[in-house]
């Protein structure tokens, strides 16, 4: 996300006078991923406050679940999990070069540093930056071939996807996009909620997960075993591919036969997919 590239509106009609104002896609675009003449702008926070409020999600609700997400994250990167799906990358600098292979964002916390953070988007209001993800760089790989082809070329797949889906609500809600994509996805599939072993549920928000886990059903002990975005981070663009990447290797650890990986997008857009560990 640091990468993207600055923008002028309206440049191409030119201005005959005023100002030509650079825009950061980072924080300009969100609040017009819907159509804003129907919908308004609509910050993804504010999106995340509508969740907590029609919900009754609690602050003390979000914090216990981000600060479980930085612990579960905590435990995995000591405990050396998430080497299996970590490509080293190395930084060569005039002094030396360096391998980067631990993920930056990650911070443990405790409830009480959680509860000194002020509400961000808000009067009042229960999002904060501990219990929000956070604005991350990242990158993920997937390999999809069809299963012909990766026997003609002597590969070994992990897992196949069985369904997938995308489905909306609306924008001002827009992190319980998973529930009716993973409804489809499910019906697609001719699965049940019971039937799926493991899920990642990518965290743009503690309200927002809690929100669809409550939705959905979900059972919480299987949602986002090593943690999630919040304490990750959330690279958009990339957290699909990485949370189907984490998925995988973690139904692979636990031989967990079918797993769920489902994410919100900013305009009310959810998409969810139903994989299963070959």
């Amino acid at each position: 996300m640091s990468n993207a590239q600055y923008y002028l509106r309206n440049a191409r009609r030119g201005y005959s006078v005023g100002n030509g104002v650079l825009l950061d896609p980072n924080t300009e675009s969100q609040p017009r991923s819907q159509p804003i003449d129907q919908y308004g702008s609509l910050t993804m926070g504010m999106t995340a406050e509508n969740i907590a409020e029609k919900y009754n999600i609690s602050r003390q609700e979000q914090d216990e679940f981000a600060c479980e997400s930085q612990v579960k994250t905590n435990s995995a990167i000591l405990n050396g999990t998430f080497k299996d799906e970590i490509m080293p990358v190395p930084i060569v600098s005039r002094k030396q070069t360096t391998l980067f292979e631990v993920d930056e964002h990650p911070r443990l916390t405790s409830m009480e540093e959680l509860a000194k953070l002020k509400a961000v988007f808000k009067k009042d209001g229960t999002v904060t930056a501990g219990n929000a993800s956070g604005r991350n760089d990242g990158a993920a790989l997937l390999l999809l071939a069809e299963e012909e082809k990766a026997k003609q070329l002597g590969l070994k797949p992990m897992a196949r996807i069985v369904s997938q889906a995308a489905a909306g609500v609306s924008p001002a809600y827009m992190g319980l996009g998973p529930v009716p994509a993973t409804q489809l996805a499910l019906k697609r599939a001719g699965l049940t909620v019971g039937d799926i072993g493991l899920i990642e549920l990518n965290e743009a928000f503690a309200a927002q997960s809690l929100g669809v886990i409550q939705e959905l059903g979900l059972n919480k002990e299987i949602v986002n075993v090593n943690g999630g975005a919040i304490a990750l981070g959330h690279p958009i663009g990339c957290s699909g591919a990485r949370i189907l990447v984490t998925l995988v290797h973690e139904m692979k650890r636990r031989n967990v036969r079918y797993g769920l990986a489902t994410l919100c997008i900013a305009g009310g857009l959810g998409t969810s997919t139903v994989v299963e560990l070959i």
